[in-house]
């Protein structure tokens, strides 16, 4: 009896050990509707999971999220994950995490540290992302001459350099298509409205522009309030490509105002929560990128029903 009673407890106490109770999070801030829905949904599955989520919100600033990664160490959580606002700097206080036998997941960007200072990254495959919006510019334009004006992510930011990349690589070889003007707009809708003015002014009032590509929708729906705002119709004058598939494009699409837009699944927590459950149940170590699907939705793909799926989901 007293063995059957040890055992018994043996189990519980590992069964207790493979889950992680407490974990932080160290969240970029708030700068788009599509990182408030990550936010939103990574708290739902911690909810329901049963894990205390220790949140930190970095107001975009690297310093602050290398100062809560330390905090949550130093509190003893049983994991972080890091959606990480830059891809460089961050080898010191992953080595530190390391250290503490505390595993990293990197939600949604990645970094350039050493693969074996975090135990996994779930995300989209950014290039992947920008080769999908290219690719749609390329399809839908034609033989036709287009000029590009491009609205970049934060600079240095992982999502910013692979969506660039991906999209030149789709319209590589299609020298009737140039990007003739790239400015950054934080990934915010008013960076993105004040850079479109800006290329506005510089492209004979938009008359010079055939397309916008943004790097998300946020910088989009700024930059179709700036063309509106100059007597531009946006959807039909500039063509209107952007990526994440928050909520207000697709609005923006039923309007005509936006054309296409990739979707970049905000629920990076769920696939990050399973492979930390396994993880710790038996150490089973999960691939070093998990990816999330990039669906392309246009005017075509009922964009009103679109919008009544996504409103609710903290956008």
């Amino acid at each position: 009896m007293i063995k059957t009673l040890l055992a018994t407890a043996a189990v519980v106490t590992l069964s207790t050990a493979a889950q992680a109770q407490t974990i932080g999070f160290s969240q970029i801030g708030s700068e788009s509707g599509w990182r408030a829905a990550e936010t939103t949904l990574t708290r739902q599955q911690a909810e329901e999971r049963g894990i205390t989520l220790q949140f930190s919100d970095a107001q975009q600033r690297q310093e602050n999220q290398i100062a809560a990664i330390r905090s949550f160490i130093a509190q003893g959580v049983d994991a972080i994950l890091l959606a990480p606002v830059v891809a460089t700097g961050w080898d010191s206080v992953l080595e530190e995490a390391k250290e503490a036998e505390i595993p990293v997941v990197l939600l949604d960007r990645q970094v350039d540290s050493s693969e074996d200072l975090y135990l996994t990254a779930v995300g989209s495959d950014l290039v992947h992302e920008g080769e999908v919006a290219g690719q749609w510019l390329v399809d839908t334009v034609g033989e036709d001459e287009c000029r590009v004006v491009e609205l970049q992510g934060t600079t240095g930011s992982s999502p910013a350099i692979d969506r660039k990349t991906g999209f030149e690589n789709a319209i590589e070889g299609h020298d009737n298509i140039e990007i003739v003007r790239s400015q950054t707009g934080d990934f915010t809708r008013t960076g993105g409205k004040e850079v479109m003015e800006s290329f506005l002014q510089a492209e004979g009032g938009g008359e010079n522009i055939c397309a916008l590509y943004a790097h998300n929708d946020d910088m989009a729906i700024g930059a179709i309030q700036a063309m509106k705002e100059a007597g531009v119709n946006p959807g039909e004058d500039v063509l209107v490509v952007s990526i994440d598939a928050v909520p207000d494009i697709f609005q923006a699409m039923a309007n005509g105002d936006a054309n296409a837009t990739v979707e970049l699944t905000p629920n990076m927590a769920g696939p990050a929560f399973d492979a930390l459950e396994a993880y710790m149940a038996d150490g089973t170590e999960p691939e070093k990128f998990i990816q999330t699907e990039s669906k392309l939705y246009t005017q075509d793909d009922n964009p009103e029903a679109e919008y009544e799926a996504r409103k609710d989901l903290g956008y």
